[in-house]
């Protein structure tokens, strides 16, 4: 298992051709969870682990993987369910997500698939603002769950939702009625997140819950209200990781729609990687910011509202 992941590095090219890979694992039972491999540093049998007193319950303990201290958080505790048994049997998956390497203990580890996002699908609509999915798929004629991990870690860790009062000053002046900002994102905590810097901040905003949702409202808008999306849509703001279509196709089709293709666009993104500066200039996007810091994000806002009001002559 340790070796699973040892050519991560060239499965980064499926990115910009709205595919990924799915570690599969599972938790305490028969279903099969996922998350991204890119997300993924390795796969080990889990250590023993330390105990901290009067930690969140869900965190199992700490370990030492290569020199760094990480908190081990117990995934199907996290998402509501029963406890794993015996460490010593379970699995490791270290991960990073958000600039955080963050450990999840897994019962049982499954394999890697590939597949095109057009086959990852939302989950049903009813769940809920509890549920733990970010999107769902079948392998082998079997539903896969793919866990909203933004969530979990911001119901654990917690996570800072407002800017610094210096970077809310630097937004004031600038009359921004009638103008907003598409938001993509399939988290429901990072809209939330992203939606609450931009309230800072006096912009509106207008959501979508992945990548086909957010082409669908542009092109919409540049059909029938071509002057609303070229005088008031100031930025589009957009993960990358989302079903059905991702952050880089997104941006490649805005790019290729000669309506749509002036659009600034920033990707927000719990993905890291050197590869990701490659793929913001093969896709055409402006900026990429990791997740999630709200002062970083509304530096990037802020910078594009001067820009804007400067173009289109909005008082400042």
């Amino acid at each position: 298992m340790s070796n699973l992941l040892d050519d991560v590095n060239q499965r980064t090219q499926l990115a910009g051709y709205n595919r990924l890979e799915i570690l599969m694992f599972r938790l305490g039972g028969k279903q099969r969870y996922g998350i991204n491999v890119f997300k993924v540093q390795e796969v080990i049998h889990c250590p023993a682990l330390t105990k901290l007193p009067n930690s969140n319950p869900v965190v199992r303990g700490i370990v030492n993987i290569r020199g760094r201290t990480i908190s081990v958080i117990d995934l199907a505790m996290a998402i509501g369910k029963r406890p794993l048994p015996d460490e010593a049997e379970c699995f490791l998956v270290v991960a990073e997500y958000n600039r955080v390497t963050q450990g999840f203990l897994v019962s049982g580890m499954d394999r890697i698939v590939n597949m095109n996002w057009e086959e990852i699908k939302p989950p049903p609509k009813g769940m809920g603002s509890a549920c733990y999915l970010t999107a769902i798929t079948t392998v082998d004629e079997k539903f896969v769950e793919i866990i909203d991990v933004e969530k979990v870690l911001a119901d654990v860790i917690g996570t800072r939702m407002d800017m610094s009062q210096d970077k809310i000053d630097e937004g004031g002046g600038f009359d921004l009625s009638e103008k907003f900002v598409l938001v993509v994102d399939d988290s429901v905590v990072a809209r939330k997140q992203i939606q609450r810097t931009l309230e800072q901040l006096g912009v509106a905003s207008v959501m979508a819950k992945n990548g086909r949702e957010g082409l669908d409202i542009l092109q919409e808008l540049a059909e029938n209200e071509p002057e609303k999306l070229e005088n008031d849509l100031m930025m589009i703001i957009s993960d990358v990781e989302m079903p059905e279509m991702d952050g880089y196709t997104l941006t490649t089709e805005i790019r290729k729609d000669p309506r749509l293709a002036s659009q600034y666009i920033v990707l927000h993104t719990s993905l890291s990687g050197v590869f990701n500066t490659a793929m913001v200039k093969k896709v055409g996007a402006d900026e990429f910011i990791s997740k999630y810091d709200p002062d970083i994000l509304g530096a990037a806002v802020l910078g594009q509202i001067k820009r804007f009001s400067e173009e289109k002559g909005v008082a400042a």
